[in-house]
């Protein structure tokens, strides 16, 4: 049983309910899903906002920098991938599936916090969202955000120990038992969860990209998604070594469904264990290798003035 909703929640993690029924499979609950899919209002009309002012700003910054310039190709790409896990997480199957299965739960967080938070921030949404303003309101908005007192907030919010906190705040508050089956309870709520989640994963993860230790502080970086990851597997270990079901709200449909609702507990703590903790590995990985990467380069150059300098010193006269 614990092993056959293990492999049921992982195709429904990564491929949605389609693919399930594409793969012909037999499990009642899973075969289920695959017919809901979920498309609320007040997601999809973020979700679709969002999409269109981001192709609308990146049209016009190509159209005036040129192809790729200010904006990567890589980085419109990110924000594809990151704007389709958002379906995938709050539209699809896996979203019908979170509000009876806890696994699956943690699964619909660990795409929105772990995979959509991190390439939509490598994605620079905030500056292709400006470009999709009128000249005059984008130049406006970019002299109020340039003002010091706007800059000392952003900074202040965007320090490495500001998104470490922020990001862990969000992950233990929101699994504090009463929290979380208010949210389950509470569509609106729900929603402001998601929300928290994604917010604060993006400015963690920007943050280590581009913030002001950016870098030089790739360094920094590599540290704060070491701690992040810690305290993520702790949180993971916990709901897989619990004695008792942690939310009760879980129960009644877990039992309508067959499922032990003290295994799916498990599942979903070594959902938070073992496949986000890779994540993290990966990510803590790419920063390192930037930070490595960062540290070459400024030790070239610093090859590179030191031997101008000293054929300066030879040859006063050269340029």
């Amino acid at each position: 049983m614990w092993l056959r909703q293990l492999r049921w929640t992982i195709l429904l993690w990564v491929c949605g309910g389609a693919l399930l029924q594409a793969h012909g499979s037999s499990h009642p609950l899973a075969s289920a899903a695959t017919s809901h899919w979920k498309w609320e209002p007040f997601v999809v009309w973020p979700l679709a906002a969002s999409a269109v002012l981001y192709a609308v700003g990146l049209r016009r910054l190509w159209a005036r920098a040129g192809t790729g310039a200010g904006v990567a190709r890589w980085q419109a790409a990110c924000f594809a991938a990151g704007w389709l896990t958002m379906i995938v997480a709050l539209d699809s199957p896996v979203a019908w599936l979170s509000e009876i299965l806890f696994s699956v739960h943690m699964a619909q967080h660990t795409l929105l916090m772990l995979v959509a938070a991190p390439l939509l921030a490598f994605s620079q949404p905030l500056l292709v969202w400006a470009w999709a303003l009128r000249p005059g309101s984008r130049t406006l908005v970019i002299r109020s955000v340039r003002r010091r007192p706007m800059l000392a907030a952003w900074h202040a919010v965007t320090s490495p120990l500001a998104v470490f906190l922020l990001q862990a705040a969000a992950l233990w508050l929101w699994h504090i038992p009463s929290w979380y089956e208010a949210a389950l309870r509470m569509p609106l709520l729900h929603a402001l969860q998601h929300l928290c989640f994604v917010l604060a994963a993006s400015l963690f993860w920007w943050a280590m990209a581009y913030g002001r230790y950016g870098r030089r502080g790739y360094g920094l970086g590599v540290l704060y998604v070491f701690l992040t990851a810690i305290h993520s597997t702790v949180l993971g270990a916990l709901l897989t070594t619990a004695p008792s079901v942690w939310y009760q709200a879980y129960t009644l449909p877990a039992r309508q469904r067959h499922v032990d609702a003290l295994a799916d507990q498990q599942l979903a703590g070594l959902l938070m264990w073992i496949p986000a903790g890779v994540i993290f590995i990966v990510l803590g990985l790419a920063l390192f290798a930037a930070w490595l990467g960062e540290s070459e380069r400024r030790a070239g150059y610093g090859t590179v003035d030191a031997l101008v300098q000293r054929a300066r010193e030879v040859h006063p006269h050269a340029r």
